[in-house]
C-alpha cells in the first residue's frame, strides 16, 4: 500500500461503504435510482472497494452471488471472511498488507487471483482453487524457487507473474519455473517460447520425471481411498456399513481385555479360529448384501412415487386449465379480463390418484420389512455367540480344574493364572467376555433400526410437508383467482347505467 494512506483512518466494510461503492459502478442516472430503490446485495455480480484503506475484510455474507471482487490498494493484513463468496471468479487482493496465503479454501470457482504487491513469503493453502487459470503474486517475498512446484497441482493454471521477487534473481528461474509449469503460456507478462521449453525440458529432466512418477502414484493411491470412502458412503446410506467380513466380530474382542487372557487357555486358541471363519462372518455378509439390495429398493420407491406424482399433477393441471378455459369461454363477455391470472394454477374438482400417503404408506412397509430381517439376522448373531459362550466357558472350567489338580502341561501368564483360583472368577471372566460381545451386537442392531426408522421418518415428513405446501399455494392460487373475478363483477355493476 502506498505511504499516501497510512494518515488516513482505516476502514472496516461497512453497508455504507459497500451502498456507495455499488452506486458509484452504475451510470450516474441509473445509480440515482439505485439510490433511491435501494439495492439487493443478492443481486450484485460485481464490486470494486479499491482505495478505501480497508484494514479487515468484513461483511460481505450479503453478496452470495458475487462473481468480481476487487480490494486492491488498501491496507489489508489478512486475507478472511470470504467464506460466503462461492460463485467468486475473479479476485484481486493486490497492494495490501498481507503476508499470508489462506481464507480461500470455499473459493472453489476462482479462476483469476491476484495477490501482487504484498508481504507472502510462501505459496501455500491453495489447494482448493482447481479452477485457477491466472495467478499473480509479484513484488512479494519469496525467496524458494522450490515454492513453485506448489503450483502444479494447478492443471488449469496458464498466467503466472512472479516478478519483483527475490527467487526471481536466481540464474536458472525462468527454466526452472518452465519445466516444472510445462503447460504455463504466459511467464511474467511473456510469452513462453518454444526455445524456452526446450531448454527447460532439456536442464530439468531427470528431475521432473521423478516427480512425475511420485505425482502418478500418489494421484493412484488418492483415487483409490476416494473410491473407498465412496462405497464406504453408498454402504452408510444402505445402513449396513462394516458388515461385509469380519468388522463386527473384530469389534466384539476389540475392547475384550477378558478374552485376550483367556485365550491363553489349552483349547480356546481353536475355538477363537474358528468363530469368525465360521457363521458369524457369514450371517453378517448376507445381512450386508441385503442391506444394499433393500437400499436399491428404497431408492427406486421413492423415486417412482416423485415420478408418478410429478405425471398425476401435471394431468391435473392441464385438466384445472380445460375447466377454467371453459367457464371462461361461457362467460366470455363478463369474464374478458380475468386471465390476468394463470388459468393453469386453479384445478378445484381435480384430485390427484396419486397422494403423499402413498409413499408414507408404503415407507412403513418397507421400514417393517427390513426391521424384521435386521432382528432375525441379530438373533442368529446371537446365537452363535451364545453357542460360543457355552463351548469357552466348558473349556475354561476343564482347565480350572487341571489347574487345580496341577495337570496342565501349559506355562499360563500370570494375568491368565489369576484367573484359575476357583471357579466363581473364571465364570465371571467368561460371563464379561459374553456381556461385551453382546452388547456389540445389541447396539449394531439398534444403529441399523435407528437409521431405517430415521429414513422412514425423513420420507414421511418429506412429503407431508410436500402435500402442505402445494394445497396451501392452490388455495392461495384460488382465492387471488376468485378476487380476479369478484373485482371484474364489481367493475361491471359501476359501469351498469342507472335507470
Amino acid at each position: 500500500m502506498s505511504d499516501i494512506y497510512n494518515d488516513i483512518e482505516p476502514n472496516v466494510i461497512d453497508d455504507e461503504m459497500v451502498q456507495k461503492a455499488i452506486e458509484e459502478q452504475f451510470p450516474e442516472d441509473i445509480g440515482k435510482i439505485a439510490k433511491r430503490e435501494g439495492i439487493n446485495f443478492k443481486d450484485v455480480t460485481e464490486l470494486q472497494l479499491s482505495f478505501r484503506n480497508i484494514l479487515q475484510i468484513d461483511n460481505l455474507w450479503q453478496f452470495e452471488n458475487l462473481t468480481k471482487l476487487q480490494l486492491d490498494n488498501n491496507i489489508i493484513e489478512k486475507i478472511e471472511a470470504l467464506e460466503s463468496l462461492v460463485h467468486l471468479v475473479w479476485l484481486d487482493l493486490s497492494f495490501n498488507n498481507i503476508e499470508v496465503i489462506e481464507g480461500l479454501d470455499t473459493l472453489v470457482k476462482l479462476q483469476d487471483l491476484s495477490l501482487s504487491n504484498n508481504r507472502i513469503s510462501k505459496i501455500e493453502h491453495m489447494d482448493a482453487l482447481q479452477e485457477l487459470q491466472i495467478f499473480s503474486i509479484g513484488k512479494n517475498n519469496l525467496t524458494t524457487l522450490e515454492d513453485v512446484i506448489y503450483l502444479r497441482r494447478f492443471k488449469k493454471l496458464r498466467t503466472l507473474n512472479l516478478t519483483g521477487n527475490p527467487l526471481c534473481n536466481d540464474e536458472h528461474y525462468t527454466l526452472f519455473v518452465v519445466a516444472y509449469l510445462p503447460d504455463l503460456v504466459y511467464l511474467d507478462f511473456r510469452l513462453v517460447s518454444d526455445t524456452t521449453r526446450e531448454a527447460a525440458v532439456l536442464k530439468y529432466q531427470d528431475f521432473t520425471e521423478l516427480l512425475e512418477r511420485e505425482e502418478a502414484q500418489a494421484l493412484a493411491q488418492l483415487e483409490e481411498e476416494q473410491a473407498k470412502q465412496k462405497e464406504l458412503e453408498y454402504h452408510k446410506a444402505a445402513f449396513v456399513e462394516y458388515l461385509n467380513g469380519s468388522f463386527l466380530f473384530d469389534s466384539m474382542y476389540a475392547e475384550d481385555t477378558e478374552a485376550a487372557k483367556l485365550a491363553s487357555l489349552p483349547g480356546v486358541g481353536d475355538l477363537q479360529e474358528a468363530y469368525p471363519s465360521g457363521d458369524f462372518v457369514s450371517v453378517c455378509e448376507n445381512l450386508f448384501n441385503y442391506g444394499l439390495q433393500e437400499y436399491e429398493k428404497r431408492e427406486a420407491e421413492v423415486s417412482d412415487f416423485y415420478e408418478s406424482l410429478h405425471e398425476a399433477l401435471t394431468a391435473n393441471q392441464q385438466e384445472g386449465r380445460k375447466l377454467i378455459l371453459d367457464f371462461e369461454n361461457r362467460n366470455k363477455t363478463l369474464l374478458a379480463a380475468s386471465r390476468l391470472f394463470p388459468v393453469e394454477a386453479c384445478c378445484v374438482n381435480a384430485q390427484s390418484p396419486v397422494t403423499e400417503s402413498h409413499l408414507i404408506s408404503r415407507s412403513r412397509v418397507l421400514r417393517s420389512a427390513f426391521s424384521l430381517t435386521i432382528f432375525s439376522t441379530m438373533t442368529q448373531c446371537r446365537d452363535l455367540e451364545n453357542r460360543h459362550h457355552e463351548e469357552l466357558l466348558e473349556i475354561s472350567i476343564t482347565a480350572l480344574e487341571k489347574s487345580l489338580k496341577n495337570e496342565l502341561d501349559e506355562d499360563l501368564p500370570a494375568d491368565v493364572q489369576m484367573l484359575l483360583v476357583d471357579r466363581t472368577t473364571i465364570v465371571n471372566a467368561v460371563n464379561t467376555s459374553h456381556g461385551i460381545h453382546l452388547l456389540k451386537i445389541d447396539k449394531r442392531e439398534s444403529d441399523i433400526l435407528s437409521n431405517i426408522n430415521h429414513w422412514q421418518t425423513s420420507v414421511t415428513e418429506k412429503a407431508v410437508q410436500n402435500e402442505i405446501d402445494r394445497n396451501r399455494e392452490r388455495i392461495r392460487e384460488i382465492v387471488q383467482y376468485i378476487d380476479n373475478l369478484q373485482e371484474e363483477l364489481d367493475n361491471l355493476e359501476i359501469m351498469e347505467p342507472i335507470v
